[in-house]
């Protein structure tokens, strides 16, 4: 089997290789994904038996006025993967994000569920999604995940830590609402489906709910039990009204799981609090 994973340096990839060494990771300088000549002439060197598209553009705000960009990335390049998994039957799992929903239904969004993006970033993440849909409809897995941190990259657990330990205080928004979800935990739903065959739109992230406010108390609470801050500093509430961004986020983004149990043969995310635990351990055994 050589399932080929599309991407190298990011979070979801770099757990996914520690979870199976065999994966064969392509980056920027492997394969062009824009470029459909190009993604067909390099997978067709390899025996090919699954995909999974751990690659994105990801920045929220710069998506903003770099729309060519995010589109390119998050839109035509998975168009490319998609018909390029339909022409070889082989599955290709793709990983989506809350942000194709507008976070004003105030309850868990269902995988049917419209797309109502309010974002540019959202927006390509949604065509995206259309794009497995259309192009490799009996092939696709589409995972929508939220909030994803882990022990590699740039995320919030590392920003607070490293803020933490700079700042006297900070101000932490508390309304906006959604789970986070460790990319070691991503990777085993993304392995499981690419591996099974496993089709349709599901949701992954940690159990649980909180808003960033709460996610940064818990971070600096475990930052001082495993050594990775010496003292706590205050963390208050803020609105998002007090911390204007380029692009709007969904101010309720919880996804709904129900889906996981009969597709992931009963695949059950452990809670964000004990998830975060086992990634602040990893992060203070590599200091």
């Amino acid at each position: 089997m050589t399932i080929i994973v599309i991407g190298k340096s990011g979070q979801l990839a770099q757990e996914l290789k520690l979870l199976d060494s065999s994966l064969f990771c392509l980056g920027r300088r492997d394969i062009d994904i824009n470029s459909a000549e190009n993604v067909n002439l390099v997978l067709s060197k390899h025996n090919v038996t699954g995909i999974i598209n751990a690659s994105a553009y990801t920045a929220v705000d710069k998506a903003e006025s770099e729309q060519e960009q995010a589109f390119s990335i998050n839109a035509k390049a998975v168009e490319n993967l998609a018909k390029y998994a339909n022409q070889k039957a082989v599955p290709l799992v793709h990983v989506s994000t809350d942000y194709v929903f507008s976070g004003d239904k105030g309850s868990p969004y269902q995988v049917e569920d419209v797309h109502a993006p309010i974002g540019v970033y959202g927006a390509s993440k949604a065509a995206g999604e259309k794009a497995v849909q259309q192009f490799a409809p009996s092939q696709g897995c589409i995972i929508r995940t939220s909030w994803v941190y882990s022990q590699f990259g740039n995320n919030f657990v590392k920003t607070m830590l490293k803020l933490m330990a700079e700042k006297p205080e900070l101000g932490i928004i508390d309304d906006q609402i959604g789970s986070p979800t460790s990319a070691g935990a991503l990777a085993k739903a993304c392995l499981y489906a690419v591996k099974n065959k496993v089709t349709g739109h599901h949701h992954f992230t940690d159990s649980g709910v909180c808003s960033w406010y709460d996610f940064a108390l818990a971070i600096q609470e475990l930052g001082i039990k495993y050594g990775l801050l010496n003292k706590s500093i205050p963390v208050k509430p803020i609105p998002t009204s007090a911390y204007p961004t380029p692009a709007k986020r969904p101010s309720y983004s919880v996804l709904d799981k129900a889906s996981l149990k009969m597709a992931f043969n009963g695949l059950q995310p452990k809670h964000w609090r004990v998830e975060l635990s086992e990634v602040m351990q990893q992060i203070a055994s590599t200091k």
